[in-house]
């Protein structure tokens, strides 16, 4: 597949995410407070659903990674928020089993073997190891927002999530330099401006709160 339509994949993946988060950035401005509307979450899954083809098809372990783990935390999340249940039946299970689809596809048409993945020249194993710590860092605020919504049994995203995504896209930013990744760099770079006023607006409720 030529590199333009792969690289297309990615940057329509990085405008969803980093369109779900102008969202929620400008709902929480106006309520001053922050918002977690189930259009992030919406989002969240279809640019996920692009993101993890566009790291299948440049053989990028890390980026597969991160998002196979949180493909399913968006899913839930529009559990909690009474959404998925609205999808067809038939959406929900193809949603379900396209990751593992992909994967056994791959693997048992010899596109990609475990060898290739961990041993791909382009990636050394210093930089895999870094994007992988990145994306697992990057995914581990999704964990801590799914624990948090499974508590009180409310999708939304707490301040710690936002400290966590400051960290994760740091270490991704470095990542995608030296991967040479424009996705990579252009959406990270674009949402880390968001993550850290998330934390500015959180600090303005609590002070209003108290």
């Amino acid at each position: 597949m030529s590199n333009w339509i792969v690289y297309s994949i990615g940057f329509l993946a990085q405008i969803l995410f980093s369109g779900r988060l102008f969202i929620q950035w400008i709902l929480s401005e106006k309520n001053k407070r922050i918002i977690t509307p189930s259009t992030f979450w919406k989002l969240s899954l279809l640019a996920s659903f692009l993101l993890f083809v566009y790291g299948h098809l440049r053989d990028d372990f890390a980026i597969m990674l991160g998002q196979a783990l949180t493909y399913y935390i968006y899913i839930r999340n529009l559990q909690l928020q009474g959404e998925w249940q609205k999808s067809p039946k038939w959406l929900q299970i193809f949603l379900y089993i396209f990751p593992i689809l992909v994967v056994v596809y791959a693997y048992n048409n010899g596109e990609y073997d475990i060898q290739k993945l961990f041993r791909n020249d382009a990636i050394p194993l210093w930089l895999l190891l870094l994007g992988i710590i990145s994306q697992v860092i990057f995914t581990l605020r999704f964990v801590y927002q799914w624990i948090v919504s499974e508590k009180t049994k409310t999708s939304q995203l707490p301040v710690g999530f936002w400290r966590m995504s400051v960290l994760g896209a740091s270490l991704i930013l470095t990542y995608g330099i030296f991967r040479h990744d424009p996705v990579l760099l252009v959406g990270h770079g674009a949402g880390l401006i968001i993550y850290v006023r998330n934390i500015f607006i959180w600090k303005k409720q609590m002070r209003y709160e108290s």
